[in-house]
């Protein structure tokens, strides 16, 4: 096995990897501000559309372990730049899509970068920087995770409305060659440092914590994408906006939820199972309000503001859940959390469109109520856990 070579700019490397997450997860969400367009180019439902969404997001469940697993002798900066040119592709293959099945194909490929990317990217801050600044590297990786959730949707919505649907993942093509070039320059080499096995899987799913983790993280984002995949024809349909306003929406649905983030990586250091069962009720009040006083403009805003305030806590409250569950194992759980994570998106894409299709949007709404009030229990199951008081040590570094 060959020495890692010392980052020259460990700083610049941390930045790479934190792109490579942002365009990752920003090509997976871009189809959701685009639904209704997409779908009448390619002259299909907009449930069928959805697919666009949920078969990436099963495919990623996959590939997430299965990288961990099997990717043990090849080097991480080959193996990111071999994904980033895949990205490059799929992204080409989407803007170029004649029919829909074109379409779905070059999704399968984004379905594969998405669980390599993410499942290598998590642990390799401690390879990058010294010591002292993991935690802060850490933080700014994920971070590119946070920012593509709350803010890739809207980004993919203003540059459709600009220049159309197509224009938008040809930008993310060309975004995804920037970053691969950014990997060229200042990755250094990463050889295998370890290696994990099936049977170290199979050991970490009988841990409770972990188990209720991986069940929150199912409830809250499957919950969340029945109804928020078909965001855009929710707010003309319901709400009654022109479409050229559904851009500066999610805009500010994305700002909303970074505020979101922050408070809620605040506040789940130290109290992760309240933080959660919060970010549960903001779930639950979300699709009420939509239902409530969603039908005038005024209210819908303010519906989808709320919406973002409250997802935007999910993904750092539920990885501070996994961290705290399994704080010797952090690989295995990373791996693990990404599965759920996109488990969740996939079926909640999928129960969505099968409900938009037949019951319409105001059945969507309930769904997602419904989910999270199912993760507000869950949370309660598991209020006698012991950690959900107690910081581990490594959370403590992290935060020096």
């Amino acid at each position: 096995m060959q020495a890692q070579s010392t980052p020259r700019h460990p700083w610049w490397a941390v930045t790479a990897v934190s792109l490579a997450t942002l365009s990752v997860v920003t090509t997976e969400m871009l189809p959701v501000g685009l639904l209704t367009p997409i779908a009448e180019a390619l002259d299909t439902s907009t449930g069928a559309a959805g697919l666009m969404i949920s078969l990436p997001a099963l495919l990623a469940a996959l590939f997430a372990p299965l990288v961990v697993i099997s990717a043990g002798s090849v080097d991480r900066r080959s193996l990111l730049c071999g994904l980033l040119v895949l990205l490059v592709i799929a992204n080409l293959g989407a803007a170029f899509a004649p029919t829909l099945g074109w379409m779905l194909a070059a999704r399968v490929l984004v379905g594969l970068c998405m669980g390599g990317i993410w499942a290598i990217a998590g642990g390799l801050a401690v390879r990058l920087v010294a010591t002292r600044s993991v935690g802060l590297a850490t933080s700014l990786i994920f971070g590119g995770v946070a920012a593509a959730s709350v803010l890739g949707v809207p980004l993919g919505a203003l540059i459709g409305a600009l220049l159309g649907w197509r224009w938008a993942f040809g930008s993310m093509a060309l975004l995804g060659a920037a970053v691969l070039a950014l990997h060229l320059a200042v990755m250094p080499g990463l050889p295998p440092s370890g290696t994990t096995s099936v049977r170290q899987f199979a050991q970490q799913l009988g841990n409770r914590g972990l188990q209720l983790g991986l069940l929150l993280t199912f409830l809250l984002v499957a919950g969340h994408f029945i109804a928020f995949t078909f965001v855009r024809p929710l707010l003309m349909s319901v709400s009654g906006f022109d479409a050229r306003w559904v851009g500066l929406l999610l805009f500010g649905y994305g700002a909303a939820g970074m505020a979101g983030n922050f408070l809620a990586g605040i506040a789940a250091a130290r109290r992760t199972r309240l933080t959660v069962s919060l970010i549960a009720a903001g779930l639950v009040l979300a699709p009420s309000l939509f239902l409530t006083i969603g039908e005038s403009r005024l209210g819908g805003a303010m519906a989808l503001l709320a919406w973002g305030l409250a997802y935007g806590g999910v993904s750092v409250g539920l990885m501070t859940w996994m961290m705290k569950a399994v704080p010797r194992a952090m690989e295995i759980a990373s791996a693990l959390y990404v599965g759920a994570f996109n488990v969740g998106i996939a079926s909640g894409a999928w129960v969505g469109g099968q409900a938009l299709d037949r019951l319409g949007l105001t059945a969507n709404l309930w769904l997602t109520g419904a989910f999270a009030v199912a993760a507000g229990v869950v949370c309660l199951a598991g209020r006698r856990m012991e950690w959900t008081e107690r910081e581990p040590d490594r959370l403590k570094r992290a935060r020096r």
